[in-house]
């Protein structure tokens, strides 16, 4: 039988019962946004401008309306632009159809007939075919209990799911970052602190906004540094009222020394010169903690606020150097401390980070939380009192440890010398496997993360000293912290892939997000050992030509992703 090409117009009928209309009410009905990334708002413009022309921009609107940042008048331009650039040949109403079938959205309609079409039509009343949905991300939580230091175990015992956990361990490692003062590891031959970069990404009402119970913390510490810049502010303001009186007869009398600002938490909405003199003021160490990761792309963008510089180098503890007006006084940071908490939606990271490519990207933990459609029951409680209350408490706890750090001199955290060597072989083996599935842009993203994991290391390790009461020198890494930190860096690289794949561009010289996704379920789907047969077999299920499969076969052969045994088989390395 011959394939008959697909018409949309042969099954769309106009109207209010064409099959767009009745799509369009199904996704307002479950008042689902499919317009989360910018890749996916552009893409649904594309294919409704290529399709009805004008007559699809309020449909444009109907369909962009509920994501949280909605803008008529930003739908509107972006439209004209979807008109005006007639999109690409991969982009037609099918694109539509695909987005809403991979949401959940059914696709079947009562008039169409069943079709025994080919693959580029419709199926009987099954719709589209389309790739099948992403498969959950995967969590790390369910490996770590009962294995982590008790105050991250007292979290994570407030987790409604185990993605909830790894929000609240991964929200409560990276807020305590900041506040672990005297302990340092040598990485790179360079010395490094715990200082990390969170972004936890998910679409409206998914449950990140959870991750706000991290930040009370270390409100505590926030608290009583805000409590002596009060008690120093009055102490100034009496001084200078004193100084005003004695300076008409003595000129020469001293002025008094305007305090420091005191604080952790640093606001992300600052002026860079704001920004970075509140970093210097408190010994270049702090905190920006933000629930709308919007608040720092915006200030990056305005004319006095971009410290997106700076917020690199702060990473890796590089010098920031910046001028005061006042006094022109140029003043260097010589080895700045920052961690940095943010949640969004994932066009929120595309707007802070245009693409993958930008060095930005790489410094950040991504955790994509995946929705689930599963109401959640509001009255019950975990804990006597609030969990607002049991994390203050916590707080309260921390800061008494926190104090004790102050009065120590700098400690050394080493890892075992198994420890280093595995490290080393997991690491080089993931950037092989990652490089040769989606190419050299991955590398810095896998070689950043191995950084991450040493960070985290070193962080589970002296929440640990609150348990035992003890404090070496050096901090040698227990086992439990190590295998934690690792099994929480593995599922971290799918994370990051994901969250990469969104922001990587078609119009660049690297793996299209279709592409790469292909060739991972490839990857995934074939068993340890296999034969070149078994391997084209499994790509014909996927979808995947013969052709197409032999070249990714012989590619990840040449980079070490696949080890070939002999002639026609191959075998998997050790995964990472």
């Amino acid at each position: 039988m011959t394939k008959k090409k697909f018409k949309p117009s042969d099954w769309l009928p106009a109207g209010e019962d064409s099959d767009i209309e009745i799509l369009t009410r199904r996704i307002e009905q479950a008042r689902l946004d499919l317009t989360a990334t910018y890749a996916d708002w552009r893409d649904i413009g594309f294919a409704l401008s290529h399709h009805l022309g004008e007559a699809g921009r309020s449909y444009f609107h109907r369909l962009s309306a509920f994501y949280p940042g909605y803008s008529r008048e930003e739908t509107d331009l972006q439209y004209d632009r979807c008109l005006h650039a007639h999109g690409t040949a991969a982009i037609t109403i099918r694109t539509l159809f695909q987005k809403a079938r991979d949401a959940g959205i059914p696709i079947c309609f009562p008039h169409r007939k069943p079709s025994n079409e080919g693959s580029e039509g419709f199926k009987g009343n099954e719709g589209l075919r389309v790739s099948p949905k992403p498969q959950p991300l995967p969590t790390f939580s369910p490996q770590l209990r009962g294995h982590l230091p008790e105050l991250l175990e007292s979290i994570a015992a407030h987790a409604i799911s185990d993605a909830d956990a790894d929000l609240l361990i991964l929200g409560a490692i990276v807020t305590l970052s900041a506040v672990i003062p005297t302990i340092y590891g040598v990485y790179g031959d360079r010395r490094v602190y715990a200082n990390l970069f969170l972004y936890v990404t998910a679409q409206a009402s998914a449950g990140k906004g959870r991750l706000s119970l991290c930040r009370r913390l270390v409100q505590p510490i926030h608290q009583q540094l805000r409590d002596q810049y009060d008690e120093e502010m009055a102490a100034y303001q009496a001084d200078k009222i004193e100084y005003d009186i004695k300076k008409r007869k003595d000129p020469r009398c001293p002025v008094p020394e305007l305090p420091k600002m005191k604080t952790l938490i640093i606001p992300a909405n600052s002026s860079a010169t704001s920004f970075y003199q509140v970093l210097g003021d408190n010994d270049s160490c702090g905190l920006l903690f933000e629930t709308e990761g919007d608040t720092l792309a915006v200030a990056f963008k305005s004319d006095f606020g971009d410290y997106s510089d700076g917020f690199r180098k702060a990473f890796h503890h590089e010098p920031i150097s910046y001028t005061r007006r006042k006094d022109r006084e140029f003043v260097e940071l010589l080895r700045p401390r920052l961690s940095a908490v943010l949640s969004g939606t994932p066009r929120q990271i595309s707007a802070l980070i245009p693409d993958a490519e930008n060095g930005l990207f790489s410094r950040f933990i991504f955790y994509y939380l995946d929705f689930q459609p599963v109401w959640i029951d509001v009255f019950a409680r975990s804990a006597p009192g609030t969990l607002d209350t049991v994390f203050d408490a916590l707080g309260e706890c921390y800061l008494h440890f926190h104090e004790t750090l102050l009065n120590r001199a700098d400690t050394e955290f080493i890892l075992t010398q198994d420890q280093q060597q595995h490290f080393n072989t997991w690491y080089a083996a993931a950037q092989t496997q990652y490089t040769g599935l989606f190419g050299d842009d991955i590398i810095p993203s896998v070689r950043r993360l191995g950084l991450i994991t040493f960070r985290i290391a070193l962080i589970l390790s002296t929440l640990r000293l609150m348990d035992t009461g003890e404090l070496p020198a050096p901090i040698v890494c227990d086992q439990e912290d190590y295998r934690s930190a690792m099994a929480i860096a593995a599922v971290l690289l799918r994370h990051t892939l994901r969250v990469w794949r969104e922001l990587s561009s078609e119009d660049l010289k690297k793996p299209s997000a279709e592409r790469s996704t292909r060739q991972q379920l490839l990857y995934n789907r074939l068993p340890e050992q296999f034969t070149t047969a078994e391997a084209l077999t499994v790509a014909a299920d996927i979808g995947i030509p013969d052709a197409t499969a032999e070249r990714y076969l012989k590619t990840w052969a040449a980079t070490g992703v696949l080890r070939r045994e002999s002639h026609g088989r191959y075998a998997k390395p050790s995964n990472p």
